[in-house]
């Protein structure tokens, strides 16, 4: 039986369950106001993975539709995620990177008041190039000046990698990378271009007297085809080295390790971008993903919950998604995001100020 979201523009939660329990004994003749499949947008990098576990629980799980998973980016997934509540937005939104205070702010403010956060899993932000194309050590340090629009603040005159690094070779710096929507663009800048840019002890001591400008010199890319946004397609950077031994791509580990016959991972400060150490976070780039669901919508779409079990069934070191990728978390990391499911803790502002 289809359950409506007629209630989910009152004001009280006595007047939203009490009419969610009056809808639950309608049919679908209710004009629109009911769906009876998940949906969830978000991340490129954690797309595969959510494909993965919508396949499984559309086969263990016949009484209910399969779910719909769409590709928009971590930030345009949030986004979205955030509009409201009801079902014309997104139940579920899958996310590279963890939500920030001001999207938590804008959810808030459109009556998404009770989100559940869960880790999914891990990932690293690989650097790759063709097999057999060039090979660079590279470093936080190395890349933000490469990438960086106003390298320490100063004008962006680097051409080759060897204008950066003496020890690196003299070719073109060409890199293909996220756009400014992806949450592996995000994760770029948190954990690879901020780092390098704070080797600066100025551009530190600027972070505490103006972040504002501290985040503008820091964290905006060059726009002179050095870096090339590539959009959402992760597959689309890898086709675009492989092509051309010179370049260098930057997207999701899952996406190295499916193409390790066409590509080379790229060490970062001396350490490979493996799974061994993405999960012992050795490698730089190592992060977390997530997905973040309305709790609202757990009382009202039909296999939501279910399909939240799915993922705790195949996020183990010899299940599914680590058979395609993914890096499995910690044995109690698992456990907590489990028991957040079980228990459909709600995430709060508090606790995404306190993990900066």
């Amino acid at each position: 039986m289809i359950t409506t979201f007629a209630a989910f523009g009152r004001t009280t939660a006595t007047l939203a369950l009490a009419a969610l329990a009056l809808s639950a004994c309608d049919s679908s003749e209710s004009g629109g106001g009911t769906r009876n499949s998940v949906h969830a947008v978000g991340s490129s990098t954690v797309y595969p993975f959510a494909k993965l576990v919508a396949e499984s629980f559309a086969r263990s799980n016949t009484d209910f539709r399969s779910p719909l998973i769409e590709s928009t980016g971590t930030g345009n997934g949030i986004q979205l995620f955030c509009k409201g509540l009801g079902p014309n937005t997104p139940d579920m939104a899958n996310a590279s990177r963890r939500m920030k205070e001001s999207e938590f702010d804008a959810c808030k403010a459109n009556k998404v008041d009770e989100i559940i956060e869960v880790q999914v899993g891990l990932d690293g932000i690989a650097f790759a190039s063709a097999k057999g194309g060039i090979m660079l050590n590279l470093s936080p340090e190395t890349v933000y000046k490469a990438l960086a629009a106003q390298p320490y603040g100063k004008p962006q005159t680097a051409k080759t990698w060897k204008d950066v690094d003496p020890a690196l070779p003299a070719r073109p710096i060409l890199v293909y990378g996220p756009p400014s929507t992806s949450g592996t663009r995000d994760a770029l800048k948190e954990l690879i271009l901020e780092v390098g840019c704070k080797a600066d002890p100025a551009m530190k001591a600027l972070k505490d007297s103006d972040e504002s400008k501290f985040k503008q010199i820091c964290t905006e890319v060059r726009d002179d085809g050095a870096y090339v946004d590539q959009g959402e397609q992760d597959n689309l950077i890898v086709q675009k080295i492989e092509a051309n031994p010179q370049a260098v791509g930057i997207f999701g580990y899952s996406y190295l390790e499916e193409n390790l016959d066409k590509l080379q991972g790229l060490p970062m400060n001396g350490v490979a971008p493996t799974y061994e150490n993405i999960a012992s976070f050795a490698y730089p780039g190592a992060r977390p993903l997530y997905v973040y669901v309305k709790k609202e919508h757990m009382r009202a779409i039909p296999g939501l919950s279910a399909f939240l079990d799915e993922w705790i069934k195949s996020w183990g070191k010899d299940g599914p998604l680590a058979k395609i990728g993914m890096v499995t978390m910690p044995p109690e990391t698992m456990a907590a995001n489990a028991a957040k499911v079980r228990e459909q803790t709600v995430l709060t502002r508090e606790e995404l100020a306190a993990q900066k």
